[in-house]
């Protein structure tokens, strides 16, 4: 325990003395919120493979695909790698970087606002981004806290509250610069977390070999009729792996955390080195965390009767709770020094995204829908608002947080579906194309937002009228 809190005192006043230097980069409102353009390539590739990968990919995703594809989900980090971040690199970087430029946008609604001439479509998509972010901050306090819980003993809520508060700390203080400088140092022990948790895992089951004869042997009738499914080159469902590679690796070209690290890399050199670092730090970071969810059945089961194995629960509604499935797993695997870096490295994960999450949403708010309706404010009236904006944004993201029965993923895919959905296809044609009209973007807003709701809002009111009968 001594050593865990020593690791947590450490990383605290690390993060937030780093906020404090980086005042001097936040006397304006470019500084503040793309750190003067001017960033080099090892600060951008961390801040967008940070931003990427979260509690939510580590605990959520790798206990959730890992369980239902085994070993063969490891494509979907390798997909996130040379898809959703070399690819997007190449296609996205340059041209992001010179048309924010040339429109002198801050923002992507601010991009949209500019680019399609519209003030209506700036205001609807700061609305979807602040009203959507909320969700995906809610599922970071949701994986994150579950460890914490394990490893102090301490209530949830003041996981989520600590965690808020520590990070707004630093954003609020250093802005886009006190972020990226944190993502790099937090990149950097979540890398070399992820290398030491799964050493200590292939070893607690004597080995890569034997881990793999172990995972052959897991049957489940119900998933596959297949032997071995689950150490396989594609798993038990190529087709179903595919779509989950397409769907994690092609969202993350309409999320505006990620795109706006594109408008701060100083020039074009610094992308063709940024996509390189960028690339390797998801191969290892996303590729892990799936390939050593993909080991999870090993450790747990969903026979009660089988006390070899942690039980992994299912819900009122009969879904198994995925998100134990990581936890239990590295409770049993790792021992107490490595534990310890672990928890450091979710918290790591956790927070580099939740600070670029705070900051895209609040510098949206102030700058696309306060400061067009007050166009004499100064930059340090601005300031002051966006940093309203992070305390708003983050009490309202803990108290969503608050019910903890709330799937990772389920949060997670909301989040990324609605934005992904508005703003992917309307942003990728605004920078490569002049035939796309504004009321077309606006369409793809609304469909996008309303195919990720509707379906979500009639299956917990079908849920909600089930329990109401019995």
């Amino acid at each position: 325990m001594a050593i865990k809190i020593i690791m947590l005192v450490i990383f605290f006043g690390v993060m937030i003395g780093v906020g404090v230097y980086c005042r001097k980069h936040a006397t304006d409102v470019n500084g503040f919120v793309l750190g003067g353009r001017n960033v080099g390539p090892w600060l951008t590739a961390f801040a967008y493979g940070t931003s990427y990968f979260s509690a939510v990919i580590f605990i959520g995703y790798a206990g959730q695909f890992g369980w239902k594809f085994g070993l063969a989900s490891t494509w979907i980090g390798l997909g996130n790698a040379f898809i959703g971040s070399l690819l997007a690199w190449n296609v996205l970087g340059r041209r992001t970087r010179t048309m924010s430029q040339h429109l002198e946008s801050k923002t992507m609604p601010e991009f949209f606002g500019v680019r399609f001439d519209s003030k209506m479509l700036k205001i609807l998509a700061s609305l979807i981004v602040f009203v959507f972010l909320i969700p995906y901050t809610a599922s970071l306090y949701n994986g994150l806290s579950r460890l914490f819980g394990m490893a102090f003993h301490l209530d949830y809520t003041v996981c989520i509250v600590v965690m808020a508060v520590l990070t707004g700390i630093y954003v609020i203080a250093g802005g886009y610069m006190a972020t990226a400088i944190n993502d790099f140092i937090q990149g950097c022990i979540m890398i070399i977390g992820i290398i030491a948790v799964i050493a200590s895992v292939l070893k607690s089951n004597g080995g890569f070999m034997q881990a793999i004869d172990a995972l052959a042997r897991v049957e489940d009738a119900q998933a596959t009729s297949t032997p071995g499914a689950f150490a396989s080159f594609f798993g038990p469902d190529p087709f179903g792996l595919l779509c989950v590679v397409i769907l994690t690796s092609l969202g993350t070209w309409g999320l505006p955390q990620m795109v706006q690290k594109f408008y701060a890399i100083k020039d074009d050199a610094a992308i063709k080195r940024g996509s390189i670092i960028s690339t390797i730090f998801a191969i290892v970071v996303a590729g892990g965390s799936y390939f050593l969810g993909g080991f999870g059945r090993i450790y747990s089961t969903t026979d009660p009767a089988d006390t070899t194995k942690n039980f992994v629960s299912t819900s009122a509604a009969g879904k198994l709770q995925y998100d134990t499935i990581i936890p239990a797993m590295m409770t049993e695997a790792l021992p107490e020094l490595l534990f310890g870096i672990l928890i450091v490295l979710v918290l790591s994960a956790s927070m580099s995204t939740l600070s670029s999450l705070v900051l895209t949403s609040s510098s949206t708010m102030t700058i696309d829908m306060i400061k067009p309706y007050k166009k004499d404010m100064t930059d340090k009236q601005q300031i002051l608002v966006i940093r309203v904006f992070i305390v708003l944004f983050l009490a309202l993201s803990v108290i969503l947080a608050m019910n903890k029965n709330a799937y990772i993923s389920t949060l997670m895919s909301i989040s990324w579906g609605a934005l992904a959905g508005a703003f992917l296809a309307p942003f990728l044609w605004g920078l490569f194309s002049k035939k796309i009209s504004r009321t077309a973007v606006g369409v793809c807003f609304v469909w996008g937002v309303g195919v990720t709701v509707l379906p979500v809002s009639y299956t917990h009111l079908r849920a909600h009228e089930t329990l109401m009968n019995l």
